[in-house]
Parts: C-alpha cells; sequence; structure tokens
C-alpha cells in the first residue's frame, strides 16, 4: 500500500525540489515559464473530465495541484506570498460570494441558481471598486481561447443590451461577413482577409449563443468526428493494403463516404 501524504507533505516536497538540494529543472522554473504547463494541465484536466476517466482525472487534478505549488514556492522565495496566504485569499473569496449560505441572507432560503450568478458578479465588482481597480465592461482575460473568451466579451455586452434581437439577426451577419471575406480574397487583400475571417469566426460564435449551443465545445466535437472517421479510412486503406499518400482525391473522397 503506497504511503498517504498531506497537503503540508506535498508543499514540503516541492519547496525540497526548488532547494539548492533539489532538481535543476525546478529551480530555474518562473511564472512566466510556467505559462503553458498550467494550460496544458488544465485541457488535460478537460479531456479526463469528457473520457469520464476518473483515476485519469485524479492524477490530472494532482498536476494542477504542482502546478500551484510551484508557482506558490517560487513567490514565497521572492517574499511576495505563500500557500496560507492563497488558501486565505480563496476562503475569504468563497464565504464573501455566497452571502446565501454563509451571510445574512443563508435566513432567507429558496434562493435559485440566476441568482446566485447574479449575486456573484455583483459582488465582484464590489470588490474590484475597493480594490480601485478600474476596468470595463469587456474586461474578459486574453489568455482565454479564442472561442470561449469571444462568447464572454459577447455576453458582457448583452448584459448591457448591446446584441441582435433574435436568431435571424445573428444568422444574417454570418452571411455578411462571408461575404465581406469572399470580396477581401477576390481582391486579393491578404490583410483583410485574416480581418474578415476573425470577424467571421466571432460571427459564428455570435450565432451559438442564439442556438444555445458552446461554440468550443461544438468545435472539439466536430475536430474529433472529423479525426475519428479520417481513422476509419486509415483502417479501410489498410484493408486494401494501399497507402494514403498514393491514394488520389477521388479514392480518399470514396473511403469518406464510405465511413461516414
Amino acid at each position: 500500500m503506497e504511503k498517504k501524504y498531506t497537503f503540508d507533505d506535498f508543499i514540503n516536497i516541492i519547496r525540497h525540489l526548488r532547494s539548492e538540494n533539489g532538481c535543476p529543472w525546478d529551480r530555474e522554473q518562473t511564472h512566466e515559464s510556467l505559462q503553458s504547463c498550467m494550460l496544458e494541465e488544465a485541457y488535460e484536466v478537460i479531456e479526463a473530465i469528457n473520457n469520464g476517466d476518473t483515476e485519469n482525472l485524479c492524477e490530472e487534478l494532482g498536476d494542477i495541484l504542482l502546478q500551484v505549488a510551484l508557482h506558490t514556492a517560487i513567490a514565497e522565495e521572492q517574499r511576495e506570498f505563500d500557500i496560507d496566504d492563497v488558501v486565505t485569499g480563496v476562503s475569504n473569496k468563497m464565504i464573501r460570494r455566497h452571502p446565501h449560505v454563509f451571510g445574512d441572507m443563508a435566513a432567507n432560503g429558496g434562493i435559485d441558481p440566476d441568482t446566485v450568478v447574479s449575486n456573484w458578479e455583483d459582488i465582484k465588482k464590489q470588490e474590484k471598486k475597493q480594490k480601485k481597480v478600474s476596468e470595463g465592461i469587456l474586461s474578459v482575460p486574453k489568455a482565454l481561447p479564442a472561442n470561449i473568451r469571444a462568447e464572454k466579451v459577447q455576453k458582457k455586452a448583452a448584459k448591457v443590451g448591446f446584441d441582435f434581437e433574435n436568431y435571424e439577426q445573428a444568422l444574417n451577419k454570418v452571411y455578411e461577413e462571408l461575404d465581406e471575406l469572399k470580396k477581401s480574397k477576390e481582391n486579393g487583400d491578404a490583410r483583410g482577409m485574416e480581418e474578415e475571417f476573425g470577424d467571421l469566426m466571432f460571427s459564428v460564435v455570435n450565432l451559438s449563443r442564439f442556438l444555445q449551443l458552446n461554440a468550443e465545445n461544438s468545435l472539439t466535437n466536430a475536430t474529433n468526428k472529423f479525426i475519428n472517421r479520417f481513422v476509419g479510412i486509415e483502417h479501410l486503406a489498410e484493408q486494401e493494403s494501399k497507402s494514403l499518400s498514393e491514394m488520389s482525391i477521388d479514392e480518399l473522397n470514396a473511403l469518406w463516404g464510405h465511413v461516414k
């Protein structure tokens, strides 16, 4: 049976790895050098959830915790904050943003999820005012995946009434941007094509809101579907002792149609 470790044990392991007698790789890491690692681990957590793989989910959550511990150890060395500050900060935030559980609103009972979200946003705004953090209505982290960031920006704009009235208007905007992309292509305008293609993608994400679909999930599912069908093509080609690179586009399309 494997030894059980506590949270404090884990933090001390990371501190040791960062120490003079620790690991050369861990010692040279910075907040900046670990950015891609944090993103990668977060995506792997999502993949484990989508796969319904709880064993892998446990492992990937551990990898996320590793990133948190590494960043905290670096901050400790620079006397910025420590793990207790991190835990205390998020604990206070959870208590502060759940007045229906921990505060005066708790006695009211019967609060619905939509009200919880509304209260959360209101309290969040109050916190930023107290910290004198000036943010615009469309303030959304730039590091978010493009689809997710676009959707969040659109939802924030919609809250103040800047939005299409219905699905038909959103769909017409997609057609409009597609036409503008075609014109840029016909004119050989490379910069215009890039701009119009971005506008087209933004409009498609906007359309997903009116269809009550998640653009990020939809694109992920479409990509997975393409991969699965392509794997099917590979298997059919192997059965015929053929190489995909040596087959004509007509032969490939025939296999695609068979798999589809």
